[in-house]
């Protein structure tokens, strides 16, 4: 899908890449058994390894290498056998070693891809550079003190996986699809959480733009952008702005920039630092990363059904439509509702029910697939009431709303309020007969050619019966007896 930005000089296209940081699932740090879980008082989950005192050595934590390699199987990239740790140099106060044990010539993972389907229902490639493994820095907190910043360590030395994409994307959609497909491969695979509002994924946006058919021109980094909505706005928002600089004859500079979404805006941060501003050299505290072969295809063989994998078996077992089961498969746990609820059932009923009224009840009420009072067996269990033609449609949609209320099984719901369906014919038929007693004035009207009224006929009828008619022998009566 062609997407460019109008100037005054003509069209331009977007060039873009993402660097994803994201946090290792893992219950210690990247080289400490310090814990890192999220959310602790600052500075309680400190080593002295993460706090760089004086004779401390790294020791590789096995499981946040691992999580690496399931990782870069998900995306189907290349697995090095053979990587090394690199110390990146830098200063600031929240990285107390003065340099990040990082990996740059020689990454554990190499080239990948990420597929993603876009909203005209096309497909794009997106490659992936490379995949190395890091330790994130701490944090700075400038908002507690109006004269003093202070430090978190907490964070310093947690495992962080920074995924590079290659210059691919070429467009805020394409952008977005990238990071929500590469966030959902990281959900399945269970080694990113993928919660961006606690920062445990983020992204560097790298955003050029050019003429059609030109050369690269230079791009500017924004950094730390925390939801995929804010990469999708920084990208528009950076391209535009370099436009602008070009078309008035200037000269875009390499440098890093933030995004302000509250003025749909980039700004300079810093001049950006090359490679060798940050003087990489070989970790001296670390041997080589060495992986045996038959661990990682041991990994492989283990790993969960990916979504793309899983999307294709929902639309070939289940009949469902591609766009269907692209949503039921978005988040694992949903998926996983679905199959429960559409086994030995018709899965396009129960696909239906989930995608309509479950997922609506869902966003009114604030709740999760984890804790809605809906499970799933509940609600094959309305299916079932729907098939066997205990309940009707209508009736099914009050049933369903107790059940969001109260968390009660749809037949106790059905008992306790009288709902069963009326297949009595004779029932049927003396309601049938009242409503065209009352309305003589419309049947001469349907009779002279107003067959709409058939509708108001149908209606009258279900009023008269609480709903609870079956709606197949109502219609039936109705032709019948106006015939």
């Amino acid at each position: 899908m062609s997407y460019t930005l109008e100037g005054s000089t003509g069209t331009w296209e977007i060039v873009c890449g993402l660097e994803v940081h994201a946090q290792v699932i893992s219950k210690s740090k990247l080289f400490s058994g310090a814990s890192a879980e999220y959310g602790a008082e600052p500075n309680t989950q400190v080593s002295f390894v993460d706090a760089a005192m004086p004779g401390m050595l790294p020791v590789i934590n096995r499981e946040c290498v691992a999580q690496a390699v399931r990782t870069g199987l998900g995306l189907d990239a290349k697995i090095n056998l053979w990587s090394r740790f690199d110390r990146k140099n830098y200063f600031y106060a929240d990285l107390p070693q003065g340099y990040q044990i990082s990996q740059f010539a020689h990454p554990i993972v190499g080239e990948g891809i990420v597929d993603v389907t876009l909203s005209d229902g096309s497909t794009k490639s997106i490659g992936v550079t490379r995949l190395h493994l890091e330790q994130d820095a701490g944090k700075s907190l400038h908002d507690q003190d109006p004269q003093r910043s202070f430090i978190d360590l907490n964070r310093s030395g947690v495992a962080l996986m920074e995924i590079v994409s290659e210059p691919d994307i070429r467009s805020p959609e394409e952008a977005g699809a990238y990071l929500t497909k590469l966030r959902q491969i990281l959900r399945y695979l269970g080694t990113c959480d993928g919660n961006m509002d606690e920062g445990s994924m983020r992204a560097d946006v790298n955003v050029s733009v050019r003429k059609h058919g030109e050369a690269f021109r230079t791009r500017c980094e924004v950094k730390n952008v925390n939801s995929i909505r804010f990469v999708m706005l920084a990208v528009e928002a950076e391209a535009k702005r370099q436009i602008g600089v070009w078309e008035d004859g200037g000269e875009v500079v390499q440098e890093t920039r933030l995004f302000d979404p509250t003025k749909n805006e980039t700004r300079s941060m810093r001049s950006k630092e090359d490679a060798h501003d940050y003087r990489y050299f070989p970790d001296p505290d670390l041997l080589p990363l060495v992986l045996d072969a038959d661990w990682v295809q041991s990994l492989k063989a283990h790993l969960p059904e990916l979504p793309d994998a899983k999307t294709a078996r929902f639309v070939s077992d289940y009949g469902l439509s591609a766009y269907d089961a692209r949503i039921l498969v978005m988040e694992q746990a949903t998926a996983d509702f679905f199959e429960a609820v559409a086994k030995g059932r018709d899965p396009k009923l129960a696909a239906n029910w989930m995608m309509g009224d479950f997922f609506a009840a869902l966003n009114r009420t604030g709740t999760t697939i984890e804790t809605t009072p809906v499970s799933a067996a509940f609600l094959g269990e309305l299916i079932d009431l729907i098939t066997d033609k205990t309940i009707n449609g209508r009736i099914a949609k009050e049933v369903f709303e107790a059940m969001v209320e109260t968390g009660q099984a749809p037949a106790a719901i059905v008992a306790e309020k009288g709902l069963r369906q009326v297949t009595d014919t004779g029932a049927i038929d003396a309601a049938v007969d009242a409503v065209l007693a009352a309305n003589t004035d419309k049947i001469a009207a349907y009779k002279a050619g107003q067959e709409k009224l058939f509708g108001f006929f149908v209606g009258q009828v279900m009023k008269a019966m609480a709903g609870k008619g079956n709606p197949a022998l109502v219609n039936e009566a109705l032709k019948q007896k106006l015939a």
